[in-house]
């Protein structure tokens, strides 16, 4: 079965306000690239400062007094049940832009970038119709003459208001609807600002909400980098931030939310472990591991990247993954028969090599990969697995975004847990073992103090 080609025309793009697209006045435009090819796909504008003022003020208006605010929780799900239609009728076009942006493979990119945002979407639609009222039993308060008052109170589920939501490159679209359902089902408004690297995915979801016909100021969009995302941030109308990206740039958005209190959340980056235990099935450990290393290009940040192997069974899991990675088809990402595509830009595979080299010259081995492999074109790195590597080594510590496995060996379940919580991040983390009690009583443990309080216990089965 060879490559596949589905016709995908480019949405428009611009300022997106108040369910019209319009020209921005940035005079900038951002060059999309194909990661698999190189070829360019279409150029953004970026927008300005005016175009930011006219995209929160639309936002604003539609929570302070347009339509938005008075739609009642009945219409507010209608409304987003016809933009699930709408998206779902464009499925095979979103799938075609989302891979000719990302570079995502096809086999994954149906499920995990269009197929679950969707349902995501269909599950926020339903969502809004439930009741924003819950009643509490009455409560009797006795005076001091003995006397009783009864009386009770309410919980009033309220939107925060103007939510600005920055996405990031690796799932442009599943990242906005999963932002954009729960914002949208509460009667929030929102101005998203997408990843100059994968605008269009956004840009679809702009032209689904006025093919649905949401009321004006709902779900706004604005294109840009970073003087974009810290003008939004910065502006005092707005009531929430969302952003998923790199620990870096979520510390300097929440060092600046900070000085007007803004609420945020933030979705950051992960060096997340996978323990194996000595009685873990290897092979269907193996397959686990080589799958969340490779996947997207290890362009995810919950992905398990640092493998902590017991002693026991080090130098066959070792070997496994060693040949297992080795298997990993690396190519076209409209190939179903592809495994792995490239990475998002040259200085990505830049980035992925430099700390491959830094880490052998530091005494790492390179089982295997560490190079960029023989693709004529495209932003590709070979999956690549690092032994001899030390907790303490930078290669250990900071997240590469991109496929390379770092793998240490442990002796106990202490040295696991250890391990495993010695990291600055806490995003995710992954226990093999053939007993389910065993996994998840090691899930639960950890050292006072550290950045990793949980992870997650796994019983994988044939």
């Amino acid at each position: 079965m060879g490559a596949i080609t589905i016709a995908a025309p480019l949405p428009a793009t611009g300022l997106f306000a108040d369910n019209t697209f319009r020209a921005p006045g940035g005079p900038q435009a951002d060059e999309v690239v194909n990661p698999a090819t190189e070829e360019t796909i279409g150029r953004v504008a970026a927008a300005d400062a005016g175009d930011v003022d006219t995209a929160i003020s639309a936002a604003r208006r539609a929570v302070d007094a347009g339509p938005w605010s008075r739609l009642s929780p009945r219409e507010r799900s209608d409304a987003l049940y016809r933009l699930a239609e709408v998206l779902a009728s464009d499925y095979d076009r979103i799938l075609a832009v989302v891979i000719a942006e990302t570079g995502c493979p096809v086999t994954a990119a149906r499920a995990h970038q269009v197929g679950i945002p969707l349902r995501h979407m269909e599950y926020w639609a339903e969502a809004a119709r439930r009741p924003k009222l819950m009643s509490r039993d009455p409560v009797v308060t006795t005076r001091a003459n003995g006397s009783g008052v009864l009386g009770s109170w309410v919980v009033r589920r309220e939107p925060y208001g103007v939510v600005v939501a920055i996405t990031p490159y690796n799932f442009p679209f599943l990242q906005t609807v999963m932002k954009m359902g729960p914002a949208l089902a509460a009667g929030n408004a929102m101005v998203v600002k997408p990843s100059p690297l994968t605008p269009f995915s956004t840009f679809l979801l702009a032209e689904a909400a006025q093919r649905a016909d949401l009321p004006p100021g709902a779900f706004n969009v604005v294109a840009g980098g970073a003087e974009v995302g810290d003008a939004l941030v910065s502006d005092p109308r707005v009531d929430l931030v969302s952003f998923t990206g790199s620990a870096a740039v979520g510390s300097l958005i929440a060092g600046r939310a900070a000085t007007r209190l803004t609420r945020v959340v933030l979705e950051l980056g992960g060096k997340s472990a996978l323990i194996v235990c000595e009685d873990a099935d290897l092979a269907q450990a193996v397959r686990a591991g080589v799958q969340s290393a490779t996947y997207h290009a290890g362009q995810g940040c919950a992905l398990t990247t640092r493998h902590l192997v017991h002693r026991r069974v080090w130098g066959d899991y070792v070997e496994r993954l060693t040949e297992e990675l080795r298997r990993v088809p690396v190519g076209d990402p409209t190939d179903p028969r592809t495994g792995m595509g490239p990475l998002i830009r040259p200085m990505a595979v830049d980035r992925v090599d430099a700390c491959v080299h830094e880490a052998a010259r530091r005494g790492a081995t390179v089982a295997v990969g560490g190079s960029r492999g023989e693709h004529p074109r495209g932003y590709f790195y070979q999956p690549t697995l690092l032994t001899g590597v030390a907790n303490t080594d930078p290669v250990a510590r900071e997240e590469i975004f991109g496929p390379v496995i770092v793998a240490m060996e442990f002796g106990t379940e202490d040295d696991a847990v250890e391990l495993a919580n010695d990291s600055p991040y806490g995003l995710a983390g992954h226990v093999l073992s053939a007993d389910p009690a065993r996994a998840f009583g090691l899930s639960r443990l950890h050292q006072p103090g550290c950045t990793v309080r949980r992870l997650q216990a796994v019983r994988l089965r044939a």
